[in-house]
């Protein structure tokens, strides 16, 4: 367990992300995330009323992780780099995180959940589609792509990019495409979907 990992609520939203990531939501029991943190079964509903609820707190977590990681990779490029180039730079750098950690990623994108847990994920794919829809304002506005209506293009981006990785993250699925192959294709079709020359 990492050292840095302190109080029961952070060892218990950290045993249950080891979890799913090791076996998804269905390995991620009360019973099995107390034992992981070092913790009596009960000691979980002092901190959070439901396992769903802790899934939630974990789900929101590392979404906002995934956002930031994406408008980090975005902000390294230079002051040159077109509007086209950030957003392609998001959406890959998405997936590139999804296909290093697969099972995490599975879990995030498509994996069976409580609604609770569903609900969270319709608000994270609404948050991660503001961020490429700031970024096709933008490049609207530079005169880079045609007019057009950012948020449902936006919203088709982050849904496309999505459903490309489902088959390659399913557990059942057993082929894995080449990490580069695929980055650049998604590339491709951001450039392509947005109305890039």
């Amino acid at each position: 367990m990492n050292a840095l990992v302190t109080s029961t609520r952070d060892r218990l939203l950290h045993s249950a992300q080891e979890l799913i990531e090791e076996d998804g939501y269905g390995a991620a029991s009360v019973v099995a995330i107390s034992q992981r943190a070092g913790v009596a079964a009960g000691t979980m509903y002092r901190h959070f009323a439901s396992k769903q609820e802790l899934f939630v707190e974990l789900f929101r977590s590392v979404c906002d992780g995934e956002v930031r990681a994406g408008q980090a990779a975005a902000a390294t490029l230079p002051p040159s780099a077109s509007a086209v180039e950030r957003i392609a730079t998001v959406v890959s750098t998405f997936a590139e995180r999804a296909l290093r950690n697969p099972r995490l990623a599975w879990a995030l994108i498509a994996e069976p959940v409580d609604p609770l847990v569903d609900a969270e994920r319709l608000a994270y794919r609404r948050r991660y589609s503001e961020l490429v829809a700031h970024g096709i304002r933008l490049g609207i506005d530079a005169g880079e792509i045609p007019e057009q209506n950012a948020e449902l293009t936006a919203a088709a981006l982050v849904g496309g990019c999505g459903e490309a990785l489902v088959g390659p993250l399913s557990p059942v699925s057993g082929s894995r495409p080449p990490v580069p192959e695929t980055l650049e294709a998604l590339r491709t079709f951001v450039r392509r979907a947005v109305g890039a020359t």
